[in-house]
Parts: C-alpha cells; structure tokens; sequence
C-alpha cells in the first residue's frame, strides 16, 4: 500500500503518479457526497484521461478508485442501488407488426439497400424492440461509443446491426493484429465489434447479409467519426458455431483468425465458460496495424 502511495501504479495502461494519487485522494476527501460515478467523471477530468471520442474515461477511473480503495490509500461512498444492466427486453411498440409478409427473391429485385443510422429515441426504441424478439441474444444497450442501423429496401425493414466496442482480449485476434498488452490497452478503441447483426426472419434473399456487411464496413467509419470524433480502423465478431458457419461474413472479405477459448474473466475473481466462438475481423483501412501498434500515432492518424 505505502510503496503505491509513495511510487504510483500502472493501471488500463496508464501511469498514475504518486502526485496524481495524492490529488486523487484528495478530491475523494474534499467531495464525499458525490456518488461514484460523479467521483470517476471528476478524476478523469483532473487527470485528462479521455477515450478517443474525448470524453472522460469513467469506467478506468472507476476501476482506479476501486483499485486505490482495495489498498487502503482511501474510502469511496456506498454504492447506491442501480438498475440491471446488459439485457434489455423492451415493450411493444405501438403500431409495430414484426410477424409479415415474406420479402424473398433474387437480391437485385430488391433494388437499392439503404442503411438508415437508429439515433433518435423512437429508432432506439424499435431498435431495441427488434433485437428483444428476433435475435437469438436478445437486444442489449451498449456502453461507450456504438452505432445501430437498420437497413430496408422500398418493401420495408430487412434487420438490423450494432456495432460497438471491442472484446477485452480473445488470444486469435490479438495474435492476427501482433500487438503486445501495452499496444491493446491504449488503442482498443480503434478496434469495433459487430456487436449484433439480424435479417428478419421472413425475408429470404440470397447474398443479403454479406451485401449489408458490405455496405457497412464502407460506411461505418464516417458515421463513427460524425458521432464519436475518430475512425475506427478494423472490426471484429463472434459467432457462435453451433448455430451458424459465418458464411456471410466470409462472403464480405472477413477474415478468420480463430476461435476463441471459451473461458474468460468477467471480473477480477469471477470467471466465465462459455461454447467457442469463431473469430472474424476485417480491417477498415491498409494501414490499421501502424495505429493499432503505436504510442502517439493513433490520435493523429484516426482523426
């Protein structure tokens, strides 16, 4: 505990100075009826430790003040009840008819696929609607930086996809892009995950999927960099091979690195099993490995 105090510690890889933490302590001290989250957003902003989209890193500061806390070095407030996170099962939407007509044919009768950014509330809303009754894995609210679309053809909605951040650490994808702990802590926001990707179940057209992919990798970095402030430089998924083969991700260019282990850590303590995932990554830009393996680059270059 004293030799933290008196020599700092590494943390998300960062380096937090024995100076900082005294100023840490001291802003935990000064303001003890903030709640925690109010305590992270204050640290991030003494210590300037922002994401890429340059808002304050709460979750990492989170993660310090629990880290400083567990040593002794200071008492943060009690918890105060939250509501579950993760899993969304929403309402009907009034007006919504899921269960229609078959869409099917030859994917140039279709005419134009346009891709259609959910931002507004009522998007979300359906949004979160679809995936609650048609994706196997339910809907789920994203933290940090995500995008939702839909995509539709003059017929109506064929699905939906969500993109949002990247998985911590699964081996395959680390050894595909080459870079060290260090390398992934600080530029893991440059990595996206295709979070969730669903075609509606009563439309049947063949090479739809990879068409959408298509279509979205070629889109998503302009809309991330209007929402969010920076480029994203490549993208990953899982897929579950018991009930698909990513077939469709393979028609897209997606490339195949691995698969994952099928254990991981949820939290320091807590561990997880899980059935293997496949692996399928594609990169956004030729030069993505440069930005994912440097120090100073990514700020300048992603922007």
């Amino acid at each position: 505990m004293k030799r933290i105090e008196k020599k700092g510690l590494i943390h998300c890889g960062r380096w937090i100075s024995a100076w900082e933490i005294g100023q840490i302590k001291e802003t935990v001290g000064l303001f003890p009826k903030l709640s925690l989250t109010e305590l992270a957003q204050t640290v991030g902003e003494h210590l300037e430790w922002r994401t890429f989209s340059g808002r304050n890193k709460r979750d990492a500061c989170l993660g310090l003040l629990e880290k400083l806390e567990s040593a002794g070095l200071l008492r943060l407030p009690e918890k105060r009840r939250r509501g579950c996170a993760g899993k969304v099962v929403s309402r009907p939407e009034p007006g919504i008819e899921l269960g229609r007509s078959p869409i099917v044919g030859r994917l140039e009768d279709l005419g134009n696929v346009e891709l259609e950014a959910a931002e507004d509330d009522k998007a979300r809303r359906l949004f979160e609607y679809c995936m609650s009754r048609r994706h196997y894995l339910g809907a789920s609210r994203p933290f940090g930086c995500h995008m939702r679309y839909f995509f539709r053809c003059r017929e109506g909605l064929l699905g939906c996809a969500l993109f949002a951040g990247a998985a911590r650490a699964p081996g395959a994808r680390d050894k595909w892009i080459g870079w060290n702990r260090i390398e992934r802590s600080n530029n893991l926001g440059l990595l996206i995950n295709n979070t969730r990707f669903l075609i509606f179940p009563w439309v049947g057209v063949g090479n739809l999927a990879s068409h959408v992919l298509g279509k979205l990798g070629r889109r998503v970095c302009e809309d991330w960099k209007k929402r969010w402030n920076y480029r994203p430089v490549p993208m990953e998924t899982f897929v579950d091979a018991e009930l698909h083969d990513g077939a469709c991700y393979k028609a897209a260019n997606w490339k195949y690195p691995g698969k994952t282990t099928g254990t991981g850590l949820a939290r320091k303590g807590k561990s997880y099993e899980t059935t293997p995932k496949r692996i399928y990554v594609k990169a956004l830009r030729k030069d993505f490995r440069k930005l994912l393996l440097g120090e100073d680059l990514f700020r300048k270059e992603a922007s």
